[in-house]
């Protein structure tokens, strides 16, 4: 699994980043979700450069011009809820992409412990297509990795482009342990050392879906 940190190169990612962990601004959740969508465009835009690309003429009212245009097939998925502003930034450049969609949760149990259930996936088959499977904060890894092999039971993508803005290092070796022969990329715009008892990422940014869309039950 190859891993990309944008976050270490300085650019407008580490101010979205920034506004994103930021407890002041983080109660204006419109723009807590806006800022995730705006991180899913330029992740977006750093994935376009990995696909590959065909020569083509386009007509123009004057003429003819040649254009480079990408040709895989893509597959765009987020793990419900968090991911929805950031697969939104991401379908705002690949439009005519397809999409899918997983739900899952944790249940905890006794001593803070939890087990990942997935719910509910909606998915076209992905055999051969690129797949980019988004979620805002990658802690554990357990739910990506479920999502992933999930989404893989009707084929194996051609590649995956996991984007998760905010990762642990403890993820990171769970992925690596998990998905070790798989053609995988790992974007994130930030990597916290530490994790809570319950497993939650510090500094890291909060509940992202509640900061997002509400509290919930």
């Amino acid at each position: 699994m190859k891993v990309i940190n944008l976050g270490k190169s300085n650019s407008i990612l580490n101010k979205f980043v920034a506004e994103l962990r930021d407890k002041d601004i983080q109660k204006d959740s419109l723009r807590f979700r806006r800022n995730l969508e705006r991180i899913g465009e330029i992740f977006a835009y750093e994935i376009s450069k990995t696909l590959s690309y065909e020569a083509v003429e386009v007509t123009t009212p004057l003429g003819i011009a040649n254009c480079s245009l990408p040709q895989d097939e893509l597959v765009i998925s987020t793990v419900l809820r968090a991911g929805l502003p950031l697969h939104n930034g991401i379908l705002n450049f690949f439009d005519n992409a397809q999409n899918a969609f997983v739900a899952a949760y944790r249940k905890y149990g006794k001593d803070n412990k939890f087990t990942i259930q997935i719910e509910y996936v909606s998915s076209p088959r992905i055999e051969g297509k690129v797949l980019i499977l988004a979620d805002t904060m990658l802690a554990t890894g357990s739910s990506l990795v479920l999502a992933y092999n999930k989404l893989c039971e009707s084929g194996e993508p051609a590649h995956t482009h996991l984007v998760c803005p905010v990762a642990s290092e403890h993820s990171l070796g769970y992925l690596s342990k998990h998905l070790p022969h798989k053609k995988v990329t790992l974007w994130v715009a930030a990597v916290d050392e530490e994790l809570t008892n319950k497993s939650y990422i510090v500094p890291g940014i909060g509940d992202a879906g509640d900061l997002a869309y509400g509290k919930k039950l």
